[in-house]
Parts: structure tokens; sequence; C-alpha cells
């Protein structure tokens, strides 16, 4: 297989080690491998990443060991374990990265958080967790209560209600990238 189909094809879904949103990594991760799409995880877990009701996934790729170049694009996903990622300058510089190099970088539940501190979300329509709404209109994202929220190549989503939604779009813009960009 060579190096464009595995980078066009490949999407870096970011799991919290602990307490992930597990219909969120399920219906999103789910909906992607059933239209071809390849699926990394990746993680600050030294093992395995546990979801809120017990679900172990292991990590393909340490924080540490995440190329841009590898990936059509970057998911990051919710749950209560999320919460300590939104300060984190190294998920923050990886998540512009992605952006800076015209990749698909989407974020459901809490998760938008980390984009909208990272500075992608500035001016931007987005939505995330409702109770999160504050925090992105705070790093002045224009909040939008909606299940999905597409933005240029930024896709955010509320919750797991819309992860088979908000996987749909990211497929929608992997064929755009691929047809155009």
């Amino acid at each position: 297989m060579n190096g464009n189909v595995i980078k066009s094809n490949s999407i870096l879904i970011i799991l919290p080690a602990e307490n992930f949103n597990e219909a969120e990594f399920l219906g999103t991760k789910n909906t992607l491998e059933k239209s071809g799409v390849r699926i990394f995880i990746g993680s600050d877990a030294h093992s395995v990443c546990t979801g809120t009701q017990g679900l172990k996934v292991r990590a393909d790729v340490s924080f540490f060991n995440i190329h841009v170049s590898n990936f059509a694009g970057i998911v990051f996903i919710g749950g209560p374990g999320v919460l300590n990622y939104w300060d984190n300058d190294f998920l923050h510089n990886v998540s512009r990265k992605f952006y800076n190099a015209d990749k698909v970088v989407g974020a459901i539940c809490s998760a938008p958080v980390i984009l909208a501190r990272a500075g992608l979300l500035e001016g931007k329509e987005a939505t995330s967790f409702p109770k999160d709404k504050e925090e992105l209109e705070r790093e002045g994202a224009v909040y939008k209560d909606e299940n999905v929220v597409v933005s240029g190549k930024i896709i955010t989503a509320q919750g797991p209600q819309s992860a088979v939604e908000f996987a749909g779009k990211i497929i929608e813009l992997l064929k755009y990238n691929r047809t155009y960009g």
C-alpha cells in the first residue's frame, strides 16, 4: 500500500486514557471504518484507554509519536476524561499542525474545548456538549446549538447522539480532500 493511500484514508482518534465516552468512540469509529477509513488510536495511556463503562482500547500511537504526515485528519473523542486535556499544550500544538496542514480536525462532546483553547475556533461556528458553550465562547467561537457544525476543515459535535452524523461529515471532508485537495 503506498503512502498516499494510507495518508488520505487514515484518521487518528485521540482517546483520553480514562473515562472516554464509549458511545461517541464506537459510533464514530464504526461509521468511519464502514466507509473504508483506517483508524489509529492515539493516547497518553501507557497500555490501554478505559471508557466510562469499562471498555478497554489499546492505543496505537503515543502522543509524542504523532506525525501529522501519516494521517488525513485527527479526531478528539469526549467524555469526562477529556477535561484533563483542555489545557494540554502538546495537543493544542498537534491540533494546530493538523489544521495548518489543511487536514480534517474534529472534536465531539467536551473535546471541542481543546480546539478552542488551541485558538482554532476563534471567529468560527462550532458546537460542543451544551454545558461547555461558555468555554467555546470565551475563546472566541460562535456557538451553535446543533448536533454537528462544519466550519471549513473543522468539525465539532455535541455528544453521543451525534457520533454517526459527525463521522459522516468527516467522511465527506475526506472525500472532498481526495477529489479536490
